[in-house]
């Protein structure tokens, strides 16, 4: 039998969308693999790269991830032109992408990049299909989340 490495989730994250839970409701989240070149994985090992202003675009049936940055190293080999903005194709099943493709075209949804992280050997991108927040959904979430930093500091205090 061989021993097999075990996935221990939330270990291997390399890059968070923090802004997309602040800008989207999120309904659903995907995962979805990533067509990267050589140069592009080294530089994700050394964590250069930036998924905050990145969404998916959906044309002639396929998802191509756009304006995320992935900042080539300096030691790359000299002879590949680096482009560290190119969009990049998002690997995933027909059912998903038809899914996609329904719910951004009826019902209004947007497709932005959540987070960037390995699973195993392989770089994984989770996507989410979210829809806009007004000014006063914002005001309301981060009213909840002060909130729930009284309601524990409260509680801390209440135990002594």
């Amino acid at each position: 039998m061989t021993n097999k490495k075990s996935y221990k989730p939330g270990s291997a994250t390399i890059a968070l969308n923090k802004r997309a839970r602040h800008e989207y409701f999120i309904e659903e989240e995907i995962e979805a693999g990533l067509s990267l070149q050589g140069w592009e994985v080294k530089s994700l090992r050394a964590g250069k790269v930036n998924i905050s202003d990145s969404y998916v675009l959906l044309k002639n049936g396929e998802a191509w991830l756009f304006g995320s940055t992935i900042t080539p190293l300096s030691v790359a080999s000299s002879h590949v032109v680096c482009d560290p903005t190119r969009t990049r194709k998002l690997l995933l099943t027909e059912k998903e992408l038809s899914s996609l493709f329904g719910r951004i075209n009826r019902e209004g949804y947007t497709v932005v990049a959540l987070s960037m992280y390995w699973k195993n050997a392989w770089a994984k991108i989770k996507i989410g299909v979210a829809k806009g927040k007004k000014q006063f959904d914002k005001r309301a979430d981060e009213k909840d989340r002060e909130w729930q930093v009284n309601k524990a500091r409260i509680m801390k205090h209440a135990n002594r």
